[in-house]
């Protein structure tokens, strides 16, 4: 009889004990997760369609914006002074996306902007970032309604692989390295987590 008396306690203990590590690996995954959005700029642009005409032009564009971010960017480490000088030159930028456009043949609008984004986990070379809200600078070219290309255009991962001595100039820390590279499997297991509670967040708030 004992035992049939402490087992719905025990089982309490259990729940309670469940719900103690799901709300700290929520903590600790929005903590990580808003930790690597302060310190990265993602770069998202939007092809008008599907076509293959227009999804070349994507690319072409990407190249161009590039180019110019980085020339804009030479010399920064701080994602707060990048962000700043990329809202400052948000025209200058659809003008080097128009230009490449019309220099293909094309007519599309563009609009840049640098706004927050969500994203879902993406993977570029060695790095992955867990899915999550991050400030981006986007291109939509015309309807904006194809695939879409991302990478990061602070600190620059986009033409070259990452380092740790890269993302570290902007302010990550090793963990951070860790966390988002195939480094260490122990922090790959963070990294699943982060992913999951950034996934459920946002398919939460699309049902608010």
């Amino acid at each position: 009889m004992g035992y049939l008396h402490s087992s719905p306690f025990s089982w309490r203990q259990l729940l309670a004990l469940l719900v103690a590590c799901l709300v700290c690996t929520a903590l600790w995954a929005e903590a990580a997760q808003a930790q690597l959005a302060d310190h990265v700029i993602r770069l998202h642009v939007l092809a008008n369609s599907d076509t293959q005409a227009d999804q070349d032009l994507k690319l072409q564009v990407r190249d161009a914006v590039l180019a110019r971010t980085d020339a804009i960017l030479a010399g920064q480490d701080s994602a707060d002074q990048a962000a700043a000088l990329l809202r400052a030159h948000l025209d200058d930028l659809a003008q080097t996306a128009e230009e490449e456009i019309q220099a293909r043949g094309y007519d599309y609008p563009v609009e840049v902007r640098l706004e927050e984004t969500w994203f879902p986990t993406r993977t570029y070379e060695n790095v992955s970032l867990p899915a999550g809200n991050y400030l981006a600078l986007r291109v939509l070219i015309g309807q904006a309604e194809g695939h879409n290309w991302w990478c990061v255009v602070f600190p620059s991962l986009c033409l070259s692989a990452v380092t740790e001595t890269s993302l570290q100039a902007a302010g990550l820390t090793h963990g951070d390295y860790a966390l988002i590279s195939d480094e260490d499997q122990g922090y790959q297991i963070r990294f699943k987590a982060v992913e999951w509670w950034q996934t459920c967040k946002h398919w939460l708030s699309q049902r608010g």
